[in-house]
């Protein structure tokens, strides 16, 4: 599963079974972490999920600010809550390139922000995902 976690909104996304292709789920718009944590549960529940990973968001330079502490905190909570392998991943352009792609589609990204999440979460996992594969092809 990958999640893009924001302060108000976290986006969601799934791979299938064999680990190939992610695919986004609804946005979750919370009000608070034990609520937001509640939903994350359920999917991981629906999903069986076994791999949780969060994206990071750091500057261009590659060091972290003060989104990325947040979401550092955010990735201590789930570690305390669910007993799954938990990745961080760079999730620089991710909003960047969402935002593009609905551009693309003649979709106002302002109008569509809890799309934008949905986006960045599937890009975040299919990176890694990506990773992971190719790893696993240079082993084989």
């Amino acid at each position: 599963m990958g999640i893009d976690y924001g302060q108000r909104r976290i986006g969601i996304a799934v791979s299938d079974p064999l680990g190939i292709l992610a695919t986004g789920l609804p946005t979750i718009v919370y009000q608070t972490l034990p609520d937001a944590l509640d939903q994350i549960g359920k999917t991981i529940s629906d999903y069986q999920v076994r791999e949780v990973v969060v994206g990071l968001p750091l500057n261009l330079k590659g060091e972290e600010s003060g989104a990325a502490q947040q979401t550092r905190r955010f990735i201590e909570e789930l570690r305390k809550r669910f007993a799954l392998t938990i990745s961080v991943w760079d999730e620089r352009f991710t909003s960047v390139l969402a935002q593009r792609a609905l551009i693309t589609i003649g979709k106002s990204p302002s109008r569509n922000r809890e799309k934008i999440d949905q986006l960045s979460a599937m890009l975040l996992l299919q990176n890694y995902l990506d990773k992971l594969n190719r790893e696993t092809r240079t082993i084989s």
